[in-house]
C-alpha cells in the first residue's frame, strides 16, 4: 500500500471541525437559526470516506463514518457528524447537555484495498475492515494505538466487531482490507 498522501491545512481542518460541531448544534436547537458556512476550498470537495468521532470525558460517545468517498468530504463530514451524535446504536442520542464536554475527532480515509499480508500492518498507521458472509467490522488507525494492542490483538479486535471469531482474519472465505486516514 503506498503512502496516503492526503493533508489539510490547518484553516482547513478548524473548518472541518468547526463544520461538524454545528451541524450537531443546528440539530439539537432547532429554534436557532443556525447557518452552515460553505467550504473555504476547492480540497473539501473532493470526494473522501471519513468518520467522525465524539469523545465526552474522555470516553466514546459516538462514531459513525462512511467508507466511500462518493461526495464533497465537507458533505461527508456535516452528515457523520449528525450520525455520531444521534444514530449510533450504541449510545442514546445525544443531549444538548453533553455539547459542552464533546471532543471531536474526524478520521479522513484513503480508499480501501485488500491487505496483501497481515504481517505488514502497521499499527497507528493502518486501520482495518473485515468481511465474511454479510458480516463487517471496522476499527480506524488510532484505535489500537488507544488500547495498546499488537497487531495479532488488532486483528482479533477487529474481527470481534464484526461479530466473527477472533481468528475469522484466517479464514480464505474472509476479505481483508486496509486503509489510511489524516486523523485530527
Amino acid at each position: 500500500m503506498s503512502e496516503f498522501h492526503f493533508s489539510l491545512t490547518p484553516e482547513e481542518k478548524e473548518y472541518l471541525k468547526g463544520l461538524a460541531a454545528l451541524s450537531i448544534r443546528q440539530k439539537l436547537e432547532p429554534d436557532k437559526d443556525i447557518v452552515l458556512p460553505g467550504p473555504p476550498t476547492d480540497r473539501l470537495n473532493e470526494k473522501f470516506g471519513a468518520f467522525v468521532t465524539l469523545k465526552r470525558q474522555g470516553r466514546l460517545r459516538g462514531c459513525i463514518g462512511h467508507l466511500v468517498g462518493d461526495r464533497p468530504l465537507f458533505e461527508t463530514i456535516e452528515r457523520m457528524a449528525k450520525a455520531a451524535a444521534f444514530e449510533d446504536p450504541r449510545f442514546p442520542p445525544l443531549d444538548k447537555r453533553e455539547l459542552k464536554d464533546l471532543k471531536l475527532e474526524i478520521s479522513i480515509l484513503s480508499p480501501l484495498v485488500p491487505c496483501p499480508d497481515p504481517a505488514k500492518i502497521e499499527i497507528g498507521r493502518h486501520g482495518l475492515l473485515i468481511r465474511k458472509k454479510g458480516n463487517s467490522g471496522l476499527l480506524l488507525p488510532q484505535v489500537p494505538v488507544e488500547w495498546d494492542w499488537d497487531r495479532e490483538t488488532f486483528l482479533r479486535q477487529t474481527c470481534r466487531k464484526a461479530g466473527l471469531p477472533e481468528n475469522a482474519w484466517k479464514d480464505p472465505a474472509a476479505r481483508l482490507f486496509w486503509f489510511e486516514a489524516e486523523v485530527f
